[in-house]
């Protein structure tokens, strides 16, 4: 009985470490930032060093359903004069002239039978980052899928009505 221990110790080993080799080799560093963007755009860059509120950007999160894309001609507003000859702005500058919208990637999901409404959020005072994160810390937001769990805890948090047939599921 004891001769057998060494090699199933060994054997055991050698699975561990082929397990964690395997785990290292195909986990990509990257995995705490988001998809990668069409023109990589740093939030920490424009809302962290720059300051400029989520609400320039994304104008109808106030307003409407929706926060909105920023369409080209936002980005060209100030990158008309600002580096204007980068690589990547001379890609915005394309989709542009040739009236294409920029393919964004999506990077945050809400269930298909959810109804989301940003206005009613900001009327209430809920930060954007309540939500999003910090995003003027990150260059590429990290993808979320929120789940239900996530907006009845807030809305326990602030006394919020938890009827979900009159709050988001309508």
């Amino acid at each position: 009985m004891s001769s057998n221990r060494t090699p199933i110790a060994w054997t055991a080993i050698c699975v561990v470490l082929i397990v964690g080799f395997l785990y290292f080799f195909y986990t990509p560093p990257a995995t705490d930032i988001g998809a990668v963007q069409p023109i990589p755009f740093s939030h920490r860059l424009h809302s962290g060093v720059k300051a400029i509120q989520c609400e320039f950007c994304h104008p109808y999160v106030g307003r409407a359903t929706y926060p909105g894309i920023p369409p080209v001609e936002k980005c060209l507003y100030c990158h008309t004069y600002i580096i204007a000859k980068h690589p990547q702005i001379l890609k915005e500058h394309a989709y542009f002239d040739t009236r294409t919208p920029t393919p964004w990637r999506k990077v945050f999901y809400v269930p298909e039978h959810v109804f989301f409404n940003h206005q009613r959020h900001i009327k209430k005072a809920v930060a954007c980052a309540e939500c999003h994160g910090a995003v003027e810390t990150m260059d590429r937001l990290k993808g979320q899928k929120f789940m239900m769990g996530f907006c009845i805890g807030c809305h326990r948090e602030r006394g919020a009505t938890l009827d979900c047939w009159l709050a988001c599921h309508n």
